[in-house]
């Protein structure tokens, strides 16, 4: 089976610019015969399928970004979204908002229909339902049409492109060490399906930070939230599932828990049944959202930068779009996490 090949690899191949394959690519009378036939031909033994739309925006920048957040009521998507707005407007760039949702067809709607004339390249975070499915074929094709993708938080290393992540397994080891440095001796923690990157790599982390304090992780004390129970329709199902947890292990000390949501809703179950925070139960949530610092006890998080994420991601993106012709090369940048302490913790 032949490779898949892009606007820029043929460009690159021919010694040429990505506009002149582009205009080849459409007979323009601009390019010569010689080099028309010569791009056509290689683009046809590489079995490459143009996107005349997608081959017209080379010609014509929109300097605008197009970004894919699967949720819009989310702090740290809105301080991603800031990040972006600064460096973009900064740079000549506006930004256009799309909303997955979770669902693998929004992704595709909204990519397709920004792709279609309305933007210079991608930034985005992966729906949960897209992580699932596996399916990233919208992803492949965008980038083979020429048009860059940036990937933040949930990322995949299948799909070639750059990324912007935090060091999540990292942030969680940090996370589970300060509970036992506290005096926590059963450490329990509240995660997602395996499937979603972060919520697995979080998870291996708080396994990890036991074994090496010499801690024998328990079944028991892992609790894996469905991601319905995510949405406002199901929270009392989700504080069922946390108090079920609490009360079949009563000997819990610590939670950890890999977002806001789960870590606050484990502190309004354990304050119901009469527990003490920090003198009984000590949480610590991830992403510090501004629920987190208006919380009763006030929760103890890791922050994840969200707007230096933002930034960065927005660089990346602005630099691939004003730097075509350069050799490619994609770049996966760690944003550095560290633990806000607040009342949630001794």
């Amino acid at each position: 089976m032949k490779r898949k090949i892009t606007l820029k690899q043929i460009a690159r191949e021919l010694d040429v610019s990505i506009s002149t394959v582009s205009k080849a690519l459409r007979n323009s009378k601009e390019i010569s015969e010689d080099t028309r036939q010569k791009v056509q031909a290689f683009a046809k033994l590489y079995n490459y399928r143009p996107n005349n739309i997608a081959l017209s925006l080379k010609n014509r920048k929109t300097k605008t970004i197009g970004i894919i957040i699967p949720e819009i009521v989310h702090h740290f998507f809105s301080k991603v979204i800031r990040g972006i707005e600064l460096v973009a407007n900064k740079r000549g760039y506006n930004v256009i908002v799309g909303l997955s949702n979770e669902s693998f067809d929004k992704e595709v709607i909204n990519m397709e229909m920004l792709a279609n004339g309305s933007i210079d390249g991608f930034i985005l975070s992966i729906s949960k339902e897209t992580l699932l499915q596996q399916d990233y074929h919208h992803f492949y094709e965008t980038i083979n049409q020429g048009m860059p993708i940036v990937m933040f938080d949930r990322v995949v290393n299948e799909v070639n492109c750059d990324k912007v992540i935090v060091d999540d397994l990292k942030g969680s080891k940090k996370a589970v060490e300060q509970l036992i440095a506290n005096g926590c001796k059963n450490i329990a923690i509240i995660t997602t399906k395996d499937y979603v990157s972060v919520g697995r790599l979080r998870t291996q982390g708080y396994l990890e930070a036991l074994e090496e304090n010499k801690m024998e992780p328990q079944s028991e004390l892992i609790l894996k939230i469905v991601e319905e129970l995510d949405s406002e329709d199901h929270l009392e199902d989700l504080e069922a599932e946390i108090e079920q947890l609490l009360v079949n292990n009563k000997k819990i000390d610590g939670v950890f828990a890999v977002n806001e949501l789960y870590a606050l809703t484990a502190m309004k179950v354990a304050r119901r049944l009469k527990k003490k925070i920090p003198e009984q139960l000590q949480v610590i949530g991830f992403t510090d959202g501004v629920l987190s610092k208006h919380a009763t006890p006030s929760l103890t998080t890791v922050s994840q930068h969200a707007e230096e994420m933002g930034k960065k991601a927005a660089e990346l993106l602005i630099n691939k779009l004003e730097n075509e012709d350069e050799e490619e090369y994609f770049e996966t940048h760690i944003i550095e996490t560290e633990i806000i302490k607040r009342e949630s913790t001794k």
